[in-house]
């Protein structure tokens, strides 16, 4: 990385808000001394904690209580459910209700036993991530069977596992289809830990799993950790096992909430930034602390602009609900609505203590470049990511703003703030497939990433404080860009774009030395140029027909095409 890139939003012009009397002037200087002494972290803790206990899918207990808990903290900062509020209400909410095609599910208890020894193999009470999601209870009493250890899923086909319980090492849902719905076992148990959860290291962790919905074949999966795989194997090399299998669980109809929060703008209130966090999913980290950090955005802002200390221009939105379904939903239901979405920010595994669950905080950039070509300091998370092509990539300011803007956060908070290429995967997704621009905000790699080992434990407020505030400090600059805030975006993206060529042809003269063409390397360089200078032709979407920003976009676009041309150049010497 080159040194010394001049932060983003420092240099804007102080602004006045129409709407409050009082307000002070706010410029992006102040928006972080302004969001630093309001942000603690304490609510998004709080909220967190409170979403952590519950074993979350879309419609159960958890779930719902976790939407009413944000309507309660929403209507105590002075938010107006919309079906009482007025027009001069500015902090509404609703709450989304619809039927859910299929029964919701929760756990209630569960307990795997080996015949003959005293100590369960699992049960809920350690291993809340045992029972696959849409399993059956076992009849009352529970079952007891013979457990088959099967070594090539394959050879099931010329089995008779009929009565029996089937373990292997292999995806859950595969063996469940295979050994349940084709082979009539009466259950199944599964052991698939990924190597990034060191299974070896966390030998207790389970990663919750899923078998699909059948209400005419009532049976159940249960998901192993590292630890009773090895148990139940050893046993098994002794001679034939029995497993005693007790399993309850709630099955029944309800309905899908998604709750949503506006701050309406003072002038230009259809245009919105959407801040998008999923409820379902039973971890703390992933995703509790979207839900906290969320919430406490909200609840803060709406404070900060009651007390008449500033004011937005356009209108900041906050949507809790079901991962991708309810943000797709949100940007697809109302056609005018999504037009002036200006952008989209999926908030998802953005509490972590580091030090615990490893990995770092991560901005996933709109599909760049990087996501076809993947060199330097460029680098996929575990999770992966498919290799891209050219007519899918999504030329916008956003992603350097906004590492800008938390990497200024990181400086003055001594914390680590790093990017991925596109990988997809949460609620941004919805908005890029709409062509709205948007990022995720996540942490990766973490050692206990869907497993029942993501507690309140491997959550730091101080992190939530962070993403908090340079979180807010983005919308807060974009809600109110103008003419002279899309200049200075523009400023800092030459910059970062001259970086990016310095990169590219260092990675490229590199290449060359092994071997590679450099048509093959100049059609990687132009990549970033067209890139570039499609980034930069999205500013104007801060302010209408200003001559003097075509002229600045124009400039700059000259600079990055004779930068690229710079560097094809020094390639072919």
């Amino acid at each position: 990385m080159l040194k010394n890139i001049r932060f983003y939003s420092i240099v804007l012009v102080s602004i006045v808000f129409s709407n409050s009397t009082n307000a002070q002037v706010a410029d992006s200087e102040n928006y972080f001394d302004l969001v630093t002494s309001e942000i603690t972290g304490d609510l998004a803790y709080e909220t967190t904690a409170f979403v952590e206990q519950y074993w979350r899918v879309v419609g159960n207990t958890g779930f719902n209580e976790s939407v009413y808990f944000i309507e309660d903290k929403l209507k105590k900062a002075g938010f107006v459910n919309e079906d009482v509020a007025t027009d001069k209400n500015r902090f509404t909410y609703r709450i989304e209700k619809r039927p859910l095609k299929h029964p919701t599910w929760e756990v209630v208890d569960a307990s795997v036993t080996i015949k003959g020894e005293e100590n369960p193999l699992l049960t809920q009470e350690t291993n809340r991530n045992m029972v696959a999601l849409n399993s059956y209870s076992t009849p009352k009493g529970g079952i007891e069977a013979e457990v088959v250890y099967i070594e090539n899923i394959y050879d099931l086909k010329n089995m008779d596992v009929k009565g029996k319980i089937v373990f292997a090492e292999t995806s859950l849902a595969f063996l469940y289809s295979m050994a349940v719905l084709q082979g009539g076992a009466v259950g199944v148990l599964a052991y698939n830990n990924p190597a990034y959860l060191q299974p070896e290291k966390n030998t207790t962790s389970i990663q919750f799993r899923s078998i699909p919905f059948k209400a005419e074949q009532q049976s159940w999966g249960i998901a192993m950790s590292y630890q009773a795989k090895e148990r139940l194997k050893k046993s098994l090399s002794k001679g034939k096992v029995r497993l005693q299998v007790n399993v309850e669980t709630k099955i029944y109809p309800s309905e899908e909430l998604t709750i949503v929060a506006d701050i309406k703008g003072s002038e230009v209130p259809k245009e919105r930034l959407v801040f998008s966090a999923h409820i379902q999913e039973p971890g703390a980290n992933d995703n509790a602390t979207g839900v906290g950090v969320a919430l406490e955005m909200a609840t803060k802002t709406a404070r900060l602009i009651e007390q008449g200390k500033f004011n937005i221009k356009r209108t900041l939105t906050f949507l809790w609900g079901d991962e991708i379904v309810s943000t797709g939903r949100y940007v697809k239901e109302d056609s005018s609505r999504a037009k002036a979405i200006k952008w989209g920010i999926s908030l998802d595994m953005v509490g972590e203590n580091t030090a615990i669950t490893g990995g770092t905080f991560l901005i996933e950039k709109m599909p760049d470049p990087s996501a076809i070509w993947t060199r330097g300091n460029d680098k996929h998370t575990e999770w992966g990511g498919r290799k891209m092509k050219l007519n899918e990539m999504k030329p916008h300011y956003l992603n350097d703003f906004l590492i800008g803007v938390f990497q200024e956060q990181g400086r003055r908070a001594n914390w680590v703030v790093n990017t991925n290429p596109f990988e997809g995967g949460s609620d941004h997704v919805p908005f890029l497939r709409s062509d709205i621009p948007s990022v995720l905000f996540w942490h990766f790699t973490d050692q206990f990433y869907h497993t029942d080992n993501d507690r309140l434990d491997k959550v730091s407020k101080e992190t939530l404080k962070n993403v908090s505030t340079a979180s807010l400090v983005s919308a807060y600059t974009l809600l109110n860009a103008d003419e002279t805030t899309a200049k200075d975006i523009i400023n800092n993206i030459e910059t970062a774009a001259l970086q990016r060529f310095a990169e590219e042809l260092k990675q490229s003269k590199l290449v060359i030395e092994k071997g590679a063409s450099i048509d093959s390397q100049t059609e990687i360089i132009k990549a970033w140029e067209d890139w570039y200078i499609k980034a930069i032709a999205t500013t104007t979407d801060m302010v209408s027909k200003d001559k003097k920003l075509l002229k600045t976009i124009k400039k700059t676009q000259d600079t990055i095409k004779a930068t690229a041309n710079g560097v094809i150049e020094e390639l072919e010497k």
